[in-house]
């Protein structure tokens, strides 16, 4: 059952996110810049992956609160709640490729995007049955993205402590905003949690901008 909201809050949520697509455009094309100024394989593949994850992700998200005919809106669910799990595993995919070595890069990136495509695939064989697994889908997609604890010993040593703080503030304003997501008593709740989704990329994106590009 799709949740409903007041026409200004869908505003507010579409315009939200239709910020985020605007970053991600931005995003992509600093890091490309960079990339395929320093002739970097790894870099361009890592950075188009990325930025075409956080427009992806942005887009589906913006679409979904801009249209009101219910067929549609609940297609655009599936594409906008997929999109997350491909945004993580974008987001892991420069950290990843530029930090890691050996048998270790491997596993994380086969990990991630293997969590990613099983995500996707649930929310395609959930669909219209969100509600139910709400609780389960975010724990998933918490989980997903503080798997980066495990070899963050590795990304420090191949990067710099300030590295490692971008990228946990951007975890620290994901976790803390789905407080936000599921207070469903708070007037615009879901904007308020679109706007942490938005400083949360925008931290991630600085630290990647910053110490891999």
């Amino acid at each position: 059952m799709l949740k409903k909201y007041s026409k200004k809050e869908e505003v507010f949520n579409g315009v939200t996110h239709g910020i985020g697509v605007v970053f991600g455009i931005v995003a992509l094309t600093l890091l490309l810049y960079y990339a395929i100024k320093e002739k970097n394989v790894s870099s361009i593949v890592g950075f188009s992956i990325y930025g075409a994850c956080i427009i992806l992700m942005f887009l589906s998200s913006t679409l979904y609160h801009s249209f009101t005919i219910t067929k549609v809106k609940e297609i655009l669910r599936v594409f906008d709640h997929s999109s997350i799990f491909l945004f993580i595993a974008g987001t892991y995919t420069p950290i990843v490729l530029l930090t890691l070595e050996g048998r270790l890069k491997i596993v994380m990136l086969v990990a991630i995007w293997a969590i990613a495509i099983l995500g996707v695939t649930f929310k395609i064989f959930t669909y219209g049955k969100y509600d139910k697994y709400k609780v389960f889908s975010l724990l998933l997609y918490i989980g997903m993205g503080w798997l980066a604890v495990f070899p963050i010993k590795y990304i420090i040593n191949a990067t710099d402590i300030h590295f490692f703080y971008w990228i946990l503030l951007g975890g620290l304003l994901y976790t803390v905003g789905t407080i936000f997501y599921t207070s469903k008593k708070i007037p615009y709740n879901h904007a308020i949690w679109h706007l942490f989704v938005l400083a949360a990329s925008v931290s991630q994106f600085l630290g990647i901008f910053f110490y891999l590009a």
